[in-house]
Formats: structure tokens, sequence, C-alpha cells
């Protein structure tokens, strides 16, 4: 039997900690609690729905619960349904529509408790209700913005690897597996050394202590040239930034990567095409050289004649041959014999590779190849390049690399042309003409050429420039010519000089053939 004055003390706890609850459940902010019957009617609701202007107290106490559902799901018995599970289940949780007094709706966390009493038997319900719309709002703005990270990361062209300080992988990207031949479920928690050649994988991890340790910067926030290894065990080159970021588990290092293979094939095909113009270049001179070589030719001949007819006279004559005339004049018709074979294998040294036979060549191609060679240095010196195909004007039956030295020569001579300019643009383009032949045009924005030039322009030996040889022209005339076309120059519409030369069609020349 417990003592009176204990038994007033402890109704007197009991009663505070109602009064407590009920005023804790009432002033409970962010939350609506409601109390429902076994039948889903409301019997008592906290002042949150007041708070925030959604419904009235004295409006709900009385009514079903379904109150609160919208139309649609009031017609499908979703809320029998909720109750249902509450009480087969012990609870309820799910994201859920709320409706309020005038009709607007917003999502909320609902939860539902099925209250049972000692004896297992029901005696109602509370639900508890949380409205997460500025939260559902802000999570499918980042969901947003994470697909399109995810779809810029998918389709960018450099690969991207994400790895943690202990150098593991954390994300590959889908140029990397492409880059790489792995795909990302194969490589996640791997250590990135094994997208590295031995030498260089054994010394990775060493390089990551080293900077946290240290802070000594090798590659993160610098870029450097490196050499990757794919699945199959082949290696490439490749440009590799690294970025730093820190994370609540710790730093991670974010890898770019540019595979350079196809870059150094580019240089490598540049520079056997430059080793190819300048041996054309020196081929196509020889008709210009053709006299200077003569007359190379015919002063060691000259005087070896005339060193042979002084022996022959001193032999012929009476008397006495003076020896050392003689020799003299012998041995300077010696020294000129070997002059002349000098000269003679100089020039099978300057031909020794031979013509190349003509083949049918895509155009634009073909012009893409010289400009690259031919704008070397010319975006540092300000010149901005413009190229316009004509899609009928291809393919056309050339020497190919004979017409990309006509093309070099042309180009760099208009950005010669163009270095005092204030502007300065460079225009390729071509077009299928009437005639069916194509024409190729090179525009510049430079001064133009001087009228009492223009005829002259094409002979050897003339040039507009001031250190000019006058030869380069006139090669590519004979180049050009000697393909079945002619080139001549006008003046540019705003300034400037265009030239202008064509090439035969290849479909025209199919149709000849036929």
């Amino acid at each position: 039997m417990i003592p009176e004055d204990n038994s007033v003390a402890w109704r007197d706890d009991v009663r505070e900690i109602e009064a407590l609850s009920e005023l804790m459940l009432r002033e409970a902010s962010g939350y609506v609690v409601v109390l429902l019957d076994p039948a889903g009617t409301i019997r008592a609701i906290n002042g949150e729905t007041e708070r925030k202007g959604l419904w009235s107290s004295a409006d709900l106490c009385g009514r079903s619960h379904e109150i609160f559902y919208p139309p649609d799901e009031m017609a499908n018995g979703r809320p029998e349904a909720d109750l249902a599970a509450a009480l087969a289940q012990g609870s309820l949780e799910r994201e859920a529509w709320r409706v309020c007094r005038d009709g607007t709706e917003y999502l909320a966390r609902l939860t539902i408790n099925a209250l049972k009493d000692q004896a297992g038997v029901i005696r109602g319900f509370g639900s508890i209700v949380r409205d997460i719309t500025e939260d559902a709002a802000m999570r499918g703005s980042i969901e947003a913005r994470e697909r399109h990270l995810q779809s810029i990361l998918a389709t960018v062209p450099d690969a991207m690897i994400v790895i943690d300080e202990r150098g593991r992988i954390t994300s590959f990207s889908a140029a990397a597996e492409r880059l790489f031949g792995y795909g990302e479920s194969e490589l996640l928690g791997r250590n990135v050394s094994c997208l590295m050649p031995r030498a260089d994988s054994i010394r990775h991890d060493e390089y990551i202590g080293h900077y946290l340790e240290t802070g000594e910067r090798r590659i993160i926030g610098i870029g450097r040239i490196v050499v990757g290894q794919r699945r199959d065990g082949s290696t490439f080159p490749m440009e590799l930034s690294v970025g730093e970021a820190g994370g609540p588990e710790g730093r991670i290092f974010t890898g770019f990567i540019r595979d350079l293979t196809e870059k150094e094939h580019d240089e490598l095909r540049l520079k056997e095409l430059q080793a190819e113009l300048v041996h054309v270049s020196r081929l196509s001179a020889m008709g210009t050289m053709a006299s200077t070589l003569a007359h190379e030719l015919n002063q060691p001949l000259t005087a070896i004649a005339n060193y042979l007819e002084t022996t022959r006279d001193l032999v012929d004559g009476e008397g006495d041959i003076p020896r050392d005339i003689l020799h003299e004049a012998l041995t300077e018709a010696a020294n000129e014999t070997l002059r002349a074979g000098y000269i003679v294998r100089r020039l099978r040294d300057f031909v020794a590779r031979g013509e190349v036979e003509k083949t049918v060549e895509d155009l634009p191609r073909l012009i893409d190849e010289a400009g690259k060679l031919a704008l070397i240095g010319a975006r540092e010196r300000g010149v901005r390049s413009f190229f316009t195909f004509d899609p009928a004007a291809t393919p056309t039956l050339v020497d190919r690399v004979q017409i990309q030295q006509v093309l070099v020569n042309i180009m760099r001579n208009a950005i010669e042309a163009m270095a005092d300019s204030e502007v300065r643009e460079l225009r390729v383009s071509t077009r299928l003409r009437a005639d069916e032949m194509i024409e190729i045009a090179v525009e510049d924005s430079g001064p133009g050429i001087a009228e009492d030039v223009i005829p002259r322009l094409f002979q050897a030996f003339v040039s507009s420039k001031s250190d000019g040889m006058g030869l380069g022209l006139s090669i590519c005339r004979t180049i050009v010519e000697a393909h079945g076309g002619r080139i001549w120059v006008e003046d540019g519409p705003g300034g400037g000089a265009v030239f202008r030369f064509t090439l035969v069609h290849a479909k025209l020349e199919e149709e000849h053939a036929g």
C-alpha cells in the first residue's frame, strides 16, 4: 500500500507529465500531430495547422482523416488503406500529398502509428505530418544538377578519373572507359596505378604520399605529359591535369586526361608532308634552273677544251715541250673535269626521288593538310583563317604533294603580305565551275599587288617582295598548267589579293575515260 503522501505526489507528477506532453504536442513546430480513433475520426490535433494557416482545429475535430487526402486518393480508398497498413505493420511511413483548407496541396512525410493498449486492442492512431515541399524541391534541383553533370561527363571528350587520398578510383567517366578499355565497375576501389606502365605505377603512391606530407606539387594544378596503359597492355601518350578538393572523408583528386596519340600522329604526318613538299619544290624548280645548270656545266667544259687544245698545240710544236706548262694544263683540265662531274652529281641528287603519279584525291582533305603546314605560327601573328568547301568540288585528279606545294606557297605569301595590316584574314574556298573545272581561291586582306607587277607576276625572277627570288609563283604556274589548269590573280573585293587556280574534276576525267 502506497502511503497517502506519496500517492498524492505520484498523481501530481502524472498530471504534470500529461500537461507537459499536451503542451509539447500543441507547440511542436514543423509537425502536424493528429490523434485518430480506430475508425479514423479526428479526435485531437496540435496547433501547427493553425500557425501555418492550413486548417482550424475547430474545423477538423470529429471529421474523418480522409479530409487531408487529395480527391483521387480518396476515390481510390487510400485513407482506409493507410490505416489498415499501419494496423497490420504497427506503423506506416511514406511521402504523401496533403490538402489544405483552401484546396492547395503540399508534399509531406506522413507517419501513422497504431496505438494499442497492453491487451493489444487498437485504441486509435497517431499521425505525424512534416511539410517537405521545399526539401523535395531542393532535392529535385540537386538531382537535376547531378543528372546534368553526369550527362556532361558522359559526353565530354576528355577522360575523367577521381581518386581518394590512397589512390583508389572512386569515379571513372564514359570517356575514360573508351580510352582505357575498362568498365567503371571493374575499377572502382582499385588503385589508379593499374592504368600506368609498371615503371610509373610503382612510384605513384609515393608521389601522393609525398604531396600529402610536404604540399610539393609535381602534377596537381600544373599538368604534364605522361604515359597511360590500356587494358590490352598497349601504352599511349596523354596530357594529364589534376585538380584537388576537400571531401568529408579526406581529399579527393580529379584527373582530366587527353589522348595525344592522334596529335603525335598529326605532327609526324606534318613532318613527312613538309619533307615531301620540300622535295617537290626542288623538283618543280628544275625547269627554272635548267639554264643556270647549263651555264655552270658550260664553264668547266669550255675550260677543259681550252686546256686540252693548249696541250695539243704544245705537243705538235717543234723543239722541247715545256714540261711544267704541259703539267699545269693537264692538271687544270683534270680539275675542271672533276668540277663538271660534281655539278652532274648535284643535279642527280636534286631529282633523286623522281615524280609522283597523279591520283584521285579528296580536295577538302588535301587543302586541310596543306593549311596545317602553311598556317604554322600564323595564329601568333594575328591571322584568322576561314575555309569554305563546295561539296560538289571534289574529288580531283592531281599529284597531291605538288598541289599542296602550290597551296602552301600561295598561303604563306598571303600571310606575309598581311604582316602590317590591321585586319588579317585568310580565306580559302572551292567551287565547281560551269565548265566542270574546280576552282580554288586564296584571298587575303593585305595591301594587294601593284598593277605594274600583276602581268609579270608568274614569270621567273619577278617578285613583289623586296627579298623574294621570284621563283615560287613561277613554279606554281608550272605545276598548275601541268595539271591541265590555269592560275591567275585578282584584286580582292575589300582590298587585298585573290589567287585563283583551276584543277580537273575527277568525275569529269572519269566521264572522258568512259
